[in-house]
């Protein structure tokens, strides 16, 4: 179960940004949602109830999108309108996808680029263009579905993939650590490779954090050795915490280069690169270089 306050002023918007959101999980762990409840909290005294009717909608749309049913929900009045899903997924046993698989030797795919969180406290600050607002939107709306269906699919690349996270509140180092730790190895991050929302990088040099992300260094830079100079605008987008992020799977090098080909052959439109490797040796360290 997830759920949040808007991020995006456009009711439609955030109902399919929250429920794109609340399937994530269960596509980080190799599953297929299957049914979802609504979690709605209402200001029914101050909030146009046409606006609510739109946010469910948009929940809806993408819980369609996602091959699930949606079978009920619970609503209260509260004074912030707050939405998201509980879903209950299915998975075979034996493709089971954990935070603790990473060998080493494997490389780690990332399949949707970094800085929503920067780029939303920009937006609610005025200082994004409608054309970067939009093109945030859809990214935070997208499911990570596809990546999934690709690997159910081709035993070339399911019998290669080891290990598996999505990226969400705690950032990309916060998830990445836990699977390190998690797994036993260590995780390298090439700063070249990762995938940057545009303007992501212009926004921090401004100052344009969200405070997550300070929360988030405060709090896992212990785990992290980083090569970058202190308060580096990629390093800190390593630490913003993401909304409806992408999927990080730990692979062989052929199976992520299989898994790439594919995505573009389906016009999966969100960057996906591979962003580094994974190595014995410091259990539960990220390196960044």
């Amino acid at each position: 179960m997830d759920f949040f306050t808007p991020i995006v002023d456009d009711p439609y918007d955030f109902g399919r940004i929250a429920a794109a959101n609340s399937l994530s999980d269960v596509y980080a762990m190799g599953g297929r949602p299957l049914l979802c409840m609504n979690i709605l909290a209402c200001p029914t005294g101050t909030l146009d109830q046409a606006a609510v009717r739109r946010v469910v909608e948009g929940g809806l749309d993408k819980i369609r999108e996602a091959g699930a049913l949606l079978v009920g929900g619970h609503s209260i009045e509260d004074a912030e309108l707050k939405y998201g899903l509980a879903v209950t997924g299915v998975v075979h046993p034996q493709r089971l996808l954990r935070n603790s698989g990473a060998q080493a030797g494997d490389i780690l795919l990332l399949t949707k680029p970094l800085g929503t969180g920067i780029l939303s406290t920009a937006i609610k600050g005025g200082l994004a263009d409608p054309a970067t607002e939009r093109q945030l939107v859809e990214l935070l709306a997208t499911l990570n579905r596809m990546p999934l269906e690709i690997l159910e699919g081709d035993p070339l690349i399911r019998d290669r993939v080891h290990g598996c996270t999505d990226i969400t509140g705690f950032g990309l180092f916060g998830h990445l650590h836990e699977l390190a730790q998690a797994s036993e190895v260590s995780l390298h991050i090439d700063r070249r490779r990762l995938p940057l929302l545009p303007g992501a990088v212009s926004f921090v040099d401004m100052g344009i954090i969200p405070e997550g992300a300070y929360r988030n260094r405060d709090f896992y830079r212990q785990w992290v050795r980083s090569e970058l100079p202190e308060m580096d605008a990629v390093e800190m987008i390593g630490y913003d915490p993401q909304t409806s992020g992408g999927l990080v799977l730990s692979m062989t090098p052929e199976a992520a280069e299989r898994m790439q080909r594919n995505l573009h052959e389906r016009g999966y439109e969100p960057e996906c690169q591979v962003i580094g490797d994974v190595r014995d040796g410091n259990p539960g360290m990220v390196f960044i270089r």
